[in-house]
């Protein structure tokens, strides 16, 4: 009799279990016996797709940047590249709530639950950016943004929404100056600091409203 195959769906939810463990409890609630119960398989599981739990934590920060460029990659280019590119901020944003547990593990410090990653580990998700630099490329060609290195200013966006992210999942952003209220803010505020024309700039803002699909399957 042939070997059993691992299930592949449990990679998935092992992924999930142990980074909201790691979200709600810290480092300690990180046990094989804990992870695999709360997954509903047996802690071979977890060494047959990670080879143990440094593999396990590795695995949580390529997971998180995956489903990140998933999001990303939603945003198809229009023939306005200021929209598409708040859209691309929306939908970061958006992918930080559906994934609030993996997010805090994407960009927690270079040690997770006693395991350092190393510094390959840690830059892994840059290629996310490309999204976004290739992005502001077409703003700088079609004249929006003042003349830049467009990866300086993909890294000023992702510095800008990523503070953005961490107040609003932290409920640090409260009435009158609630999350939504400052998210819209600071699109129109970065694009106008690109260089882009205030009025042009808020109409490509409010044009990326609702024009990101929402990814909650992503996040399952």
């Amino acid at each position: 009799m042939s070997p059993r195959r691992p299930d592949p769906r449990s990679r998935s939810v092992l992924i999930d279990v142990a980074a909201r463990l790691l979200a709600a409890e810290g480092p300690a609630a990180l046990s094989t016996r804990r992870i695999a119960r709360e997954a509903g398989c047996s802690t071979m599981a977890l060494y047959t797709h990670f080879g143990g739990m440094g593999g396990l934590v590795r695995a949580m920060v390529e997971e998180g940047f995956h489903r990140l460029q998933e999001h990303l990659t939603q945003v198809v280019a229009t023939d306005d590249p200021v929209t598409d590119l708040a859209r691309l901020g929306r939908a970061f944003r958006w992918n930080a709530v559906c994934n609030e547990h993996l997010y805090a593990v994407m960009f927690g410090g270079g040690s997770l639950a006693g395991f350092r990653l190393s510094e390959e580990d840690r830059q892994h998700g840059r290629y996310t950016l490309r999204n976004v630099t290739a992005c502001v490329s077409r703003c700088l060609t079609a004249r929006r943004f003042s003349p830049a290195d467009p990866e300086l200013i993909a890294h000023r966006l992702w510095c800008a929404i990523h503070g953005f992210t961490m107040l609003e999942l932290g409920h640090y952003l409260v009435p009158p100056y609630d999350a939504d209220r400052c998210f819209e803010d600071q699109l129109v505020f970065f694009m106008v600091g690109c260089g882009d024309e205030p009025e042009a700039a808020r109409r490509s803002v409010a044009d990326s409203v609702g024009r990101v699909p929402p990814q909650g399957t992503v996040s399952a």
